[in-house]
């Protein structure tokens, strides 16, 4: 087993970013100044599955957004953390809230600013487009892109790091 998949094996709460992870990172403006947002269903569809193993997930991100909070409120996502600069505060209030260690968490996120999260987590991923600092910082960086199925792929990593793949994909096999 790769050491990327036994981190993974040991992750018990998955937090995500969401410019550039759970979107492809562009703002869109409507006429009324708010930023519009695209997700996609695969990787909704993913956080849903983690959840049902067993995996706890939550939002942190550095943008304040209504539509993060309803599509996190879709998802069954509980622990979101909205138009937070300093990601490693939410991070450590989140684990003591929780009562779980930096060991047993996993972070995907893209730019310099998840650094101080990425870096401490047991499982810290990445998308290929994300910063290069970020990029030589993590132990997996998905093949698909943000908003483009790379949450989904994380997902199933898990998943399968955890033997709970085939389980999990049996729901809808039988």
């Amino acid at each position: 087993m790769s050491e990327a998949m036994t981190r993974a094996a040991r992750v018990r709460l998955m937090i995500f970013d969401v410019d550039g992870i759970l979107t492809d990172g562009s703002l869109h403006f409507g006429a009324d100044g708010e930023a519009l947002k695209t997700f996609s269903v695969l990787d909704g569809q993913g956080m849903r599955l983690i959840q049902d193993a067993g995996i706890a997930t939550a939002i942190i991100s550095a943008r304040q957004s209504p539509i993060v909070a309803r599509r996190a409120a879709d998802l069954g996502v509980s622990h979101v953390r909205q138009g937070i600069h300093d990601k490693k505060s939410a991070f450590l209030q989140l684990l003591q809230e929780l009562g779980l260690s930096a060991g047993e968490c996993g972070f995907i996120g893209d730019d310099v600013i998840d650094l101080p999260v990425l870096t401490r987590v047991e499982f810290a991923v990445s998308v290929p487009n994300a910063h290069a600092e970020v990029r030589q910082r993590v132990h997996y960086i998905t093949t698909a892109t943000g908003g483009k199925g790379a949450v989904r792929e994380v997902c199933d990593y898990l998943l399968r790091a955890q033997q709970k793949y085939d389980a999990v994909m049996a729901q809808f096999l039988a």
